[in-house]
């Protein structure tokens, strides 16, 4: 299976990095086709143009995923993924991909890519554990509502780790720690990205 992956993120930045080793999990000897945008805005506007190019590339799903909140936030802003969704699907049309394609998938993260990872505690707890020093990190369970993730994850590396998080970095760490999916599998976008790799 040939995988196309739209996202906001640099070549080596930590949404693609997870995306594409959870990609290889879910379908063992999958191959992923990279479309990175700088930010969400430039993603929303020119998604349509890159998700054709991916199927004409002969990607079996071209998946476009995006975090609800961008890096920064502004007090009061309430992103909407209605609204992220209707944006996209009009950039899509634009460039002749119909709302009954199939092959296109959706996956807005709510807020952000950490609220995958903090998930897990398990995961948590192998990345910031020292041999002198374990620790044990609870799970969140209901990752989607959790506001700020992100914001979690650098008090919690700073507290264990004595370092800030660095996304780059620990992102791919704390997924590749993950003994299986059950508890990133509270996530409900998590699980949508699972059963639309997994559709037939």
């Amino acid at each position: 299976m040939k995988v196309g992956i739209i996202v906001e993120s640099g070549p080596q930045g930590a949404d693609l990095q997870v995306l594409c080793y959870l990609v290889e999990q879910l379908v063992p000897g999958a191959t992923v086709s990279p479309a990175t945008f700088h930010n969400k805005k430039e993603l929303v506007d020119k998604c349509g143009v890159a998700a054709s190019r991916l199927l004409a590339e002969d990607c079996d799903k071209v998946l476009i995923v995006w975090d609800l909140y961008p890096a920064w936030r502004e007090k009061n802003m309430r992103p909407d993924c209605q609204e992220d969704c209707r944006s996209i699907r009009g950039s899509l049309r634009s460039s002749g991909i119909t709302d009954k394609n199939r092959s296109v998938v959706l996956v807005c993260i709510r807020e952000e890519l950490e609220a995958w990872l903090i998930s897990d505690g398990r995961a948590l707890s192998e990345v910031l554990s020292r041999r002198a020093h374990p620790v044990r990190i609870g799970d969140t369970r209901d990752p989607d509502r959790f506001q700020n993730p992100k914001g979690k994850l650098r008090k919690l590396f700073q507290q264990y780790a004595h370092r800030d998080y660095s996304d780059r970095t620990h992102a791919i760490s704390i997924v590749r720690a993950m003994p299986d999916h059950n508890r990133i599998g509270r996530s409900q976008s998590f699980r949508r990205f699972r059963d639309k790799m997994l559709q037939s």
